[in-house]
């Protein structure tokens, strides 16, 4: 995943911006981009330690039916295995998966960031806010 991936990803995660520019850049990816990208996301997803209890809201806050495929694999639970078999769902499904993984990953940030924010070895929980501390991130990666 690239940084400027990810720092989009903590920013949404901060309610800085919305989904539309992730998913307008995640529907500009190639087949195997988007293959890579989600696998970079799931552990992204991991590393941010979703709740079963975060499930409900994550697909309410998707704005999919909670019939549609990945809404049903998700109610399984958030443990890894459950979440590479909405990843790896057909091509179809792709972007509905995406949908879905970017609330429940909104959803377990939040909770992470408000007891990690500002840690001094953490980048991803700094104030994206400031973008003096953006550019401090991208100094560190280049």
């Amino acid at each position: 995943m690239k940084i400027e991936q990810e720092i989009m990803l903590n920013k949404y995660g901060q309610r800085i911006i919305t989904h539309e520019p992730l998913v307008s850049s995640f529907i500009e990816m190639n087949t195997s981009e988007q293959d890579s990208f989600m696998n970079d996301f799931l552990f992204v997803i991991m590393q941010s330690k979703p709740l079963d209890e975060d499930i409900e809201n994550a697909i309410g806050g998707s704005g999919l039916k909670s019939t549609f495929t990945p809404c049903t694999l998700l109610k399984k639970g958030v443990d890894n295995n459950n979440l590479k078999k909405i990843i790896q769902l057909p091509e179809n499904e792709k972007l509905k998966s995406f949908r879905l993984l970017l609330e429940l990953y909104k959803i377990a940030y939040q909770r992470r960031f408000e007891i990690e924010r500002n840690h001094p070895n953490k980048w991803w929980y700094w104030d994206l806010t400031n973008p003096d501390i953006e550019n401090k991130i991208y100094s560190l990666y280049n």
